[in-house]
């Protein structure tokens, strides 16, 4: 093999490593997300956890993030609660980095 061909095999590692990783902090982010509006709605512990996987469920129902801030929207109204989309959002931001952080700290 030759030198070119190892560079390239290695960039395609660090391309599948990082694929992989922002893959696991979205997971990671929505979690946290779902987590930030079962406080909000007031659910217990085991009901929080519940909430936070079928958040990250959610997101599997369409590409991009607009399938999981719908449901947190839903969710947050149908408790009763004013939220705007704005602090969602930016709550989406906030957690984005969080995660991102944690995965490469693997915690």
């Amino acid at each position: 093999m030759t030198t070119f061909d190892d560079r390239e095999k290695g960039f395609e590692s660090k391309y599948a490593l990082d694929q992989e990783q922002e893959f696991k902090a979205i997971a990671r982010r929505n979690k946290l997300l779902g987590l930030w509006a079962a406080e909000k709605m007031g659910l217990n512990d085991e009901r929080a956890q519940e909430y936070g996987r079928a958040i990250v469920k959610a997101d599997f129902e369409q590409p991009g993030e607009e399938d999981v801030y719908r449901k947190i929207a839903q969710d947050l109204e149908g408790a009763g609660l004013t939220v705007s989309e704005g602090e969602i959002r930016r709550k989406m931001d906030e957690l984005s980095s969080v995660a991102r952080e944690q995965i490469r700290n693997d915690e």
